[in-house]
């Protein structure tokens, strides 16, 4: 008589939460790290509020969402890095279908610049975090061989950049994150995200909208080029 694996159950219903494409959508969407209304999502999905509601009521009795009400409005957001992980690593699995073209210019300028780069709920992804990803590596801040883990030149490099590394939390330093655009990892985890918030706030990167693409500066150009050597038309 075999035993069957008491996590199968658990795998199954966790496997069938996410095995829907509304579903799917919002937990794509909300990979840009930021809380959601019910509405925005609803139209972001193409389906009705009510249908929405009991979708987002599924994933947030599943785990994979926590939400907040504030007045009348509902914001749902992704409930923290595991649940963000989990759906960075799945979308990874899926490459883009080549054959299915942009509905509209808007439509294919907006994938350009997810492409070029984007946020991947709180680290930068697309070229953009190649390039930084490849850069580190290059100056033997960021080792590749057996996973990625920073050196000690890198943590330093960190230090003297003002990029604060969160050295308390479970999350590590750094983390390998497969980019579905490149099809090449990008560099997650507490570094990823601290080198990403720091972008962003110092003003080196900037959002495009409200979507998920950002861009570097002419500060970030110069920051980067003084602080990683990296060329500037890497960056665009």
């Amino acid at each position: 008589m075999t035993t069957r694996d008491p996590r199968a159950t658990a795998l199954a219903r966790l496997a069938a939460l996410i095995a829907d494409e509304t579903r799917a959508t919002c937990l794509l969407a909300l990979l840009d790290g930021r809380a959601w209304t019910a509405g925005e999502l609803a139209r972001h999905a193409g389906v009705a509020a009510s249908t929405l509601s009991e979708h987002l009521g599924r994933l947030v009795a599943g785990g994979l969402l926590t939400e907040e009400r504030q007045g009348r409005h509902r914001y749902v957001r992704l409930a923290g890095v595991g649940a963000a992980q989990l759906v960075e690593d799945l979308a990874a699995q899926v490459a883009p279908d080549p054959a299915v073209r942009p509905r509209s210019l808007r439509e294919s300028n907006a994938g350009s610049a997810m492409a070029r780069g984007r946020t991947c709920y709180d680290h930068l992804a697309g070229r953009l975090g190649i390039v930084l990803t490849d850069a580190l590596t290059a100056r033997g801040l960021l080792r590749q061989e057996t996973g990625f883990a920073l050196t000690d030149a890198g943590l330093a490099w960190f230090a003297s950049a003002g990029v604060a590394l969160d050295h308390k939390g479970r999350r590590p330093l750094a983390r390998a994150c497969l980019d579905w655009t490149e099809r090449r990892p990008h560099l997650a985890g507490a570094a990823g995200a601290a080198l990403c918030r720091h972008a962003l706030d110092t003003g080196w990167c900037v959002r495009i909208g409200s979507g998920r693409a950002v861009k570097v500066t002419a500060a970030g150009e110069r920051a980067l080029s003084d602080l990683l050597g990296v060329e500037a038309a890497a960056l665009r």
